[in-house]
């Protein structure tokens, strides 16, 4: 007995000090229709503590949708304009510099006729009032660039001068940056990266990071990457990785937040499929996935924020569209690094 009374305390006591494995933060179902009609492509930004959602995608052979909203808590959602006057909204570019809410590029008409890219830039200060700082601006219309605020400057780097009628030559590795909107300058005509569209941007540790993305169309020419490079000044790049831990996809969303780039949902090919998962790194180069027990759905061209010191996500291509809007807390201490 008590040899069996010994050992049983020394379990005990070892599995006291065992570490516990801390359960990954669930997402938080905020609303499972908001006020707007269920879409993807859409652009977003956090200003003026709201959440703004503009345009987006509802069918390929429909005009590209130019209504605006905003929320105060992710829930309820007020519409701000019906008809803004820019029209190019599938896909475009958008972000939050010098207090204003900007949109620039996109793509209008689908697979109609009709159809274009822009390169067109607007602004807004309450998004039912907009300013177009030019309707040419000195990049190519094109879509699907990644957007960044860097160094006082807005950036456009890369994008596809087509969407669904190009080819390899439609691809896009230039960057380009603007201190007002209206005048750009062009920092390098050739990256270094691959060119590529579908891609993400974000800055961290006062660089930018260029990471995914790739092609979509024409079918054939399919090809997405998991690639991440980096640089001090948009001109000069260095590859972090070749292959990060996520899969090579298209169409996803990132965010930085808790000083990590985070990778968001998306989309691959050869089998099509979505992705649900969630991935956030120090350095672009170590990735850690984040398993939460309660998530979204896989989705892709979903619109990512931070917000009210939380990760969100609203709408996107879940098959079907949606409407949903979740958000994501992680403690400050929840990260072992």
């Amino acid at each position: 007995m008590k040899i069996l009374l010994t050992i049983l305390a020394m379990f005990c006591l070892l599995a006291a000090r065992a570490p516990a494995e801390e359960k990954a933060p669930d997402w938080v179902l905020e609303t499972g229709k908001a006020g707007w009609q269920p879409r993807d492509s859409q652009g977003e930004v956090v200003y003026r503590d709201r959440l703004w959602l503009f345009g987006g995608w509802f069918d390929s052979f429909k005009a590209a949708p130019r209504d605006v909203w905003s929320s105060a808590d992710g829930k309820t959602w007020n519409l701000v304009a019906d008809a803004a006057p820019w029209k190019h909204s599938d896909l475009p570019m958008s972000l939050v510099f010098a207090d204003k809410m900007w949109i620039m590029g996109g793509w209008s008409g689908g697979r109609l006729p009709d159809h274009s890219a822009s390169n067109a830039v607007w602004s807004s200060t309450d998004g039912a009032n907009w300013r177009q700082a030019t309707a040419h601006a000195g990049w190519s219309p094109r879509i699907a660039a990644a957007a960044v605020e860097f160094k006082g400057k807005m950036w456009i780097l890369g994008g596809t001068e087509d969407y669904y009628f190009g080819d390899e030559t439609s691809l896009k590795n230039d960057v380009w940056h603007s201190a007002d909107g209206e005048h750009w300058t062009l920092a390098t005509a050739d990256a270094g990266w691959p060119p590529r569209a579908y891609h993400q941007a974000a800055v961290l540790n006062d660089k930018i990071f260029v990471f995914g993305g790739g092609n979509y169309a024409p079918q054939n020419l399919y090809r997405a990457y998991n690639d991440v490079w980096s640089s001090s000044d948009g001109i000069h790049w260095t590859q972090e990785t070749t292959a990060a831990a996520w899969p090579p996809r298209l169409w996803f969303s990132t965010v930085v937040y808790r000083d990590r780039i985070w990778v968001l949902g998306g989309w691959s090919n050869h089998p099509s499929k979505n992705h649900g998962d969630v991935w956030h790194s120090k350095d672009g180069k170590s990735w850690t996935q984040l398993k939460s027990a309660v998530t979204w759905k896989e989705r892709h061209e979903h619109s990512a924020y931070v917000f009210q010191d939380k990760i969100w996500v609203a709408g996107g291509h879940a098959q079907p569209l949606s409407s949903e809007v979740w958000s994501l807390y992680v403690p400050l201490d929840w990260f072992e690094d």
